[in-house]
């Protein structure tokens, strides 16, 4: 296999992981709380060819002396984009989007110990199985969310109402008009977003922050009381579908051009076989 063939062949394999990654935006693009990711490319080493050992005969070149082939490109970055996705209003007492860039629900922990956080405010009521007549809020995997102090959210079985304000409060109206406090919804901001891990299901966790010789206290900040929810609506994607498929024809012709170059590599070896 020639150099033009390995640099092509090398190319199209990272293009495929673009083209991966895309499509895995757009089959996202109505999943709540979703963030998109980007790739970006950079070049792989190339080789400096000096076949000219006269430097009298290069007088007037206006370019460095010598060849560079390269080895094709490579995915330098996948990163999550943290933009704020759009509100939609869905008039579910259940639902809750976060209105401002930078801040997360928490979730019970890990196995691991570790925090996990989320964008996606679709929760529901899941039977306390501690406690008879009571539910917990939990999303749609039936994880516990958090509250302020760090316990799920409890609401009485049976309420007539449940309201949310904006600074997170859960309000719950019991048969007979009584209305008590189940406690205010966790909220953290995060000040480092790129160092968050996905970890499916629009969850994120930290991991590493030892090694980057870094603590909590670097990376978010309680913020719980913020004036950042919204009842009776959900954060949808930040996925921009024209902009995805624009993005997805472009990988697609860089992969045609790639293909076509092993073939114009193939169809120049069998003019020099059949030179006789």
């Amino acid at each position: 296999m020639n150099q033009s063939m390995i640099s092509a062949a090398v190319t199209m394999g990272q293009l495929q992981y673009k083209m991966d990654t895309t499509g895995h935006n757009l089959a996202n693009l109505n999943t709540t709380g979703y963030k998109r990711r980007d790739t970006s490319f950079a070049d792989l080493l190339f080789q400096q060819v000096n076949n000219q050992p006269v430097a009298g005969q290069e007088t007037g070149r206006l370019t460095p002396n010598g060849i560079r082939v390269g080895s094709g490109g490579a995915i330098a970055q996948t990163s999550v984009r943290f933009e704020q996705g759009t509100v939609r209003e869905t008039g579910r007492d259940l639902d809750i989007a976060l209105t401002e860039k930078g801040y997360f629900f928490e979730l019970t922990p890990t196995d691991d110990g570790d925090r996990r956080f989320t964008r996606d405010g679709a929760f529901y009521l899941s039977p306390n199985p501690a406690v008879e007549n009571e539910n917990l809020l939990v999303n749609r995997d039936g994880e516990y969310v958090l509250s302020a102090t760090g316990t799920p959210i409890s609401i009485p079985a049976g309420h007539e109402d449940l309201l949310i304000r904006e600074n997170g409060m859960v309000e719950v109206t019991l048969p007979g008009g009584a209305v008590v406090n189940a406690g205010q919804l966790q909220l953290v901001e995060i000040t480092k977003p790129q160092l968050l891990n996905a970890l499916g299901g629009s969850n994120f966790i930290f991991s590493g922050l030892e090694e980057l010789g870094l603590e909590e206290a670097d990376v978010m900040a309680e913020a719980a009381g913020t004036d950042a929810f919204r009842q009776k609506a959900l954060e949808m994607s930040n996925v921009d579908m024209g902009r995805e498929t624009a993005e997805m024809l472009l990988a697609q012709r860089n992969y045609q051009f790639n293909a076509r170059a092993i073939s114009i590599g193939d169809e120049m070896m069998g003019l020099v076989n059949n030179i006789r």
